[in-house]
């Protein structure tokens, strides 16, 4: 009986921490597929007086319109091309500066630390006119390389900060234990702390990957209409006629795909991480 009791206890201690989980993944997850559902819904229903939580009549129409408005292939090609490289510099250059920040001593250390968290409190509504008369002058507007750049001037503070927090995490004692096998210091570090790194990896890379292909402001700014990313493609179903909600649902759905789908290819790779570095005793 005693146990029994126990086992209730726990289970009522975990009834609210559940519901509240329950209401946030609602919250959350609601515009998602209220987006999801009205893409499948026939145009004249997406601003029907009395909504309905299932299409009635689904339909792929709205994605054929879609498709056929402006250059979606070349728009979703670009974004892909953008945040690809976004995050891959971010990810490269992001660790080498982690590294030298959590596990260097050097003059300034502290100074470049504090640059990293100063430049993450800066709006970047602020940036845009310096932003873009650097990249006039550097010959990078309307050019995939300059929005690269661009997005790497916020991608990479919070990169290098979250990575950082990582490596510091991982005690120095097992790359001192590497190295006493025989290994040098770089071989330490990529047998050893890069493994364990593998979460935080990830995580960085969703970030960067998230913030490349949903910005909007710079890309509006920056590219010109024949090359245009697809967040801003998505502005062509705002016409002097109104708005089309329902293809631009549809096309709201195909841009959120990739995101989703490099997720759950990753998702797996975070718990793996956690404990492929781990030292067996």
């Amino acid at each position: 009986m005693p146990p029994a009791r126990r086992g209730g206890a726990d289970g009522g201690r975990r009834t609210v921490p559940n519901l509240l989980a329950l209401v946030f993944a609602v919250t959350a997850g609601f515009p998602l597929y209220w987006m999801v559902n009205t893409a499948f819904k026939p145009a004249r229903d997406a601003l029907a007086p009395e909504p309905k939580f299932l299409p009635a009549a689904p339909t792929l129409e709205n994605f054929r319109d879609a498709l056929e408005v402006g250059d979606f292939w070349g728009s979703v090609g670009r974004s892909a091309t953008v945040a690809g490289a976004t995050v891959g510099i971010g990810l490269v250059v992001g660790l080498l500066a982690a590294v030298a920040v959590s596990r260097f001593a050097f003059r300034g250390r502290r100074a470049v630390i504090v640059a990293v968290l100063a430049v993450q409190m800066v709006p970047l509504v602020a940036m845009i006119i310096p932003v873009f008369l650097l990249l006039n002058e550097i010959g990078q507007v309307d050019r995939i390389t300059g929005l690269v750049l661009t997005y790497l001037t916020f991608v990479l503070p919070f990169t290098v900060w979250t990575l950082r927090g990582f490596i510091v995490n991982i005690p120095k004692e097992l790359e001192e234990a590497a190295m006493v096998d025989g290994c040098t210091r770089t071989g330490a570090f990529l047998r050893v702390v890069l493994p364990l790194l593998a979460p935080g990896l990830v995580a960085t890379s969703i970030y960067a990957l998230v913030q490349a292909w949903n910005e909007y402001l710079y890309a509006m700014l920056i590219m010109s209409q024949d090359n245009q990313t697809a967040t801003v493609w998505l502005g062509n179903f705002v016409t002097s006629r109104g708005t089309d909600y329902a293809p631009m649902m549809a096309g709201s759905t195909l841009m959120a795909l990739p995101v989703v789908v490099f997720f759950l290819i990753v998702q797996r790779k975070v718990a793996a991480g956690l404990t492929s570095g781990a030292v067996k005793g």
